[in-house]
């Protein structure tokens, strides 16, 4: 029985259903968002939503009996724990801000899908990496924030009249969301600021941001090589059994072939001795014969 639970939650086309109510799923709870629509078919998406509520616990339930003791050992199984558990808790009272969490169960898709699973691998695997840069942007982020409330912080003290303003309006310039503005207004008083923002936007947008692209697309390589290594040593393991397979058929066929001659020489052996013996035996009767004929002759002469 736990085999076959196996074999349906790793079957092609169950993944398949699952990834459909998802989607459904996600699709139900965003028309919960249109007025007309709950009004019109508020029950129909209760239904639905409790339905696939129910297909999620199921799921969770099968799996846990498959795997049982290994079940907490897969971090995509917590994750789907969590969601689900976040779906089943109570939503009234001060508890009424977990039935808008109901939209994460769209997330379970990050463990339904392949593909996104290996995204997701390689992200937490680029993590170690990413950190390093994190605190890079950071320093270079503290020590322009510090030189712009300085230099800056007089001329346009509701940009820069403070650290923490100064950080929010770089980080601003860093996403290039109206740092046009913010460097013409300072230019008005400071014509060489375009020097400060320049070199902030090269050092932070085309230099420690494409590091982090490249931190992710060197993890992905490395989390693509590890399972092309897997599917190597899956099929090297697989060529080797079959290999054996076939040596061990061909050494059975040669104890066959051995035991077919050693029983073949044995039976011509045994006809050979029994021929001579038959043989012998014939002649030996033969002369007796021939000899009694002599006798009865050399009896007939004498008589006559």
């Amino acid at each position: 029985m736990r085999e076959r639970t196996r074999a349906l939650l790793a079957h092609r086309h169950f993944q398949r259903f699952i990834i459909a109510v998802i989607l459904v799923n996600a699709g139900t709870l965003g028309l919960e968002t249109f007025p007309n629509v709950v009004e019109r078919y508020g029950d129909l998406l209760v239904v639905v939503d409790h339905l696939a509520l129910y297909i999620f616990v199921a799921e969770l339930v099968a799996k846990l009996y498959v795997e049982r003791q290994n079940f907490p050992r897969d971090p995509w199984n917590i994750f789907d724990t969590v969601i689900v558990g976040i779906a089943l808790a109570p939503a009234t009272g001060g508890l009424s801000v977990l039935r808008s969490l109901r939209i994460l169960r769209a997330l379970r898709l990050l463990s339904a899908v392949p593909s996104l699973r290996k995204v997701i691998s390689a992200l937490l695997r680029a993590m170690p990496g990413m950190s390093s840069i994190v605190l890079l942007l950071s320093l270079v982020l503290y020590v322009a924030a510090v030189l712009a409330t300085k230099l800056y912080g007089a001329t346009a003290p509701d940009r820069f009249g403070s650290l923490p303003t100064s950080l929010f309006t770089l980080f601003q310039t860093m996403t290039g969301d109206d740092w046009g503005n913010i460097a013409r207004e300072v230019m008005t008083r400071h014509p060489s600021a375009w020097i400060f923002f320049t070199v902030f936007i090269l050092v932070c947008t085309f230099v420690v941001l494409n590091l982090f692209m490249a931190v992710v697309v060197s993890a992905m390589d490395e989390e693509a090589a590890a399972e092309r290594a897997e599917l190597e040593a899956e099929i090297e393991d697989v060529s080797a059994a079959s290999t054996q397979r076939i040596l061990d058929e061909l050494a059975g066929l040669r104890r066959e072939v051995a035991e077919l001659r050693a029983h073949t020489v044995s039976g011509t052996a045994s006809d050979t001795a029994s021929g001579t013996a038959s043989g012998t035996a014939s002649d030996t009767a033969s002369g007796r014969r021939s000899g009694r004929g002599r006798s009865s002759r050399t009896k007939g002469r004498a008589s006559a």
